[in-house]
């Protein structure tokens, strides 16, 4: 079993916290997880997918109540919104009676219903963690053919093991029918399996660029507010990261419009038909797959209290990724797939304009070294690091 690196962090959150959601996108192992810190401790799972397990909650409160000494885990939460008024009166109870924190940890695959149930009915007592998919931190090596495997085939746990390619790619399709077919329809949402596979599909295309609402929807035969309002849904399931574009202390005229990545990079070359690593480095995405394989790589660890963006002007000077740790600390991040990366003044001047504090240039080499203007060329897992321990000093 891969040991995920979020593992005392949501330990410690279910310390404090009367309540605690883990957010994240279906098959990424968030029940794994869960089970896991349950062994240690008294607990109760229930499947709200499960016809056996919804029967239990016929009266939740009074069934809920039997099990106040347990650790109760609720997978797949926002399937029952009307659980969450339950959950309030019991964790109000347990205060009242002086009982411990973390009774409850909830399971969810959709941020946007899941976090404005929660926060109507659940304000000021439940905290948040989202579980990306698996990252460089939590692979057993760190060799190049380790991250080429993690970049191929994605971050959900099957299809990182799967023992091939193939058979990964194959476990990949069956997850995008499945959200097709039968998860986005169980929200409620009519919206035809082979138009959003086209709008997926699309965006892929688009890795790491501006999206132009109105020319997608004239391809869908939709208009732009709708084409929008489908990707937003790509984007509330942990499927696409809107990145935004840096906006203070802003000197130049910039950059407006945000970027879209397809977050797991399995998902992405599944949908561009590229299903092996000869195919991926022959492919015109190659730098943009990398590109997203790294942000989201790096913002996978990332505390929440850090802000993330891009810094584009219109006058082309340009940041990847912008970190901001806080008023008085800003990483500039540049990404290259090159084993001799190029900086060009457009990111130095770049890093003047937000007052950036460290500068790095991430590419998929093994040394770390220094080059001009305080810049640091670095290994993706070696930035992870720095991170991670920055993060945990803070």
């Amino acid at each position: 079993m891969i040991n995920r690196w979020i593992t005392p962090k949501l330990q410690k959150t279910l310390e404090h916290s009367a309540a605690v959601a883990l957010l994240g996108a279906r098959q990424n192992g968030k029940t794994t997880l869960a089970t896991k810190i349950a062994q240690d401790i008294p607990s109760l799972y229930l499947d709200l997918e499960s016809p056996k397990d919804l029967l239990k909650l016929s009266d939740p409160f009074a069934f809920l109540s039997l099990h106040q000494d347990k650790l109760v885990i609720l997978d797949e939460i926002q399937r029952v919104p009307e659980l969450f008024m339950t959950l309030r009166g019991i964790i109000d109870e347990n205060r009242r009676q002086g009982r411990k924190y973390g009774q409850f940890l909830l399971l969810g695959s959709a941020s946007m219903d899941l976090l404005r149930q929660s926060s109507e009915s659940l304000a000021g007592r439940i905290s948040y963690i989202e579980l990306s998919g698996l990252n460089l931190l939590e692979v057993p090596s760190i060799s190049t053919q380790d991250i080429q495997k993690l970049w191929l085939k994605g971050g959900f746990p099957e299809s990182y093991l799967a023992p091939t390619d193939a058979i990964a790619m194959e476990w990949i399709e069956n997850l995008i029918r499945s959200y097709l077919e039968r998860d986005i329809p169980q929200m409620d949402m009519q919206i035809p399996a082979a138009r959003l596979r086209r709008l997926w599909t699309m965006l892929c295309h688009l890795q790491g660029e501006p999206v132009n609402f109105s020319k997608i929807g004239g391809s869908l035969e939709v208009d732009a507010k709708t084409a929008s309002r489908y990707t937003d849904i790509l984007i509330d399931l942990f499927l696409v990261r809107r990145l935004n574009p840096w906006h203070q202390n802003a000197k130049k005229r910039l950059v407006k419009s945000p970027r879209f990545y397809v977050r797991d990079t399995g998902i992405l070359h599944n949908l561009l038909g590229i299903y092996d690593m000869d195919t991926l480095f022959s492919n015109p995405v190659l730098g943009k797959s990398f590109e997203g394989f790294v942000i989201e790589n790096i913002l996978s660890i990332c505390p929440s209290f850090v802000e993330s963006y891009f810094y584009r002007t219109a006058a082309g000077s340009e940041i990847d990724l912008v970190l901001r740790f806080s008023a008085k600390e800003t990483w500039a991040i540049e990404i290259k797939h090159s084993s001799a990366p190029k900086i060009t003044p457009h990111f130095h001047e770049a890093c003047q304009e937000i007052e950036a504090t460290h500068k790095y240039v991430v590419y998929p080499g093994n040394e770390e070294f220094p080059i001009t203007h305080n810049t640091i060329v670095t290994p993706l897992v070696s930035l992870m690091k720095k991170i991670s321990n920055r993060s945990n000093v803070a």
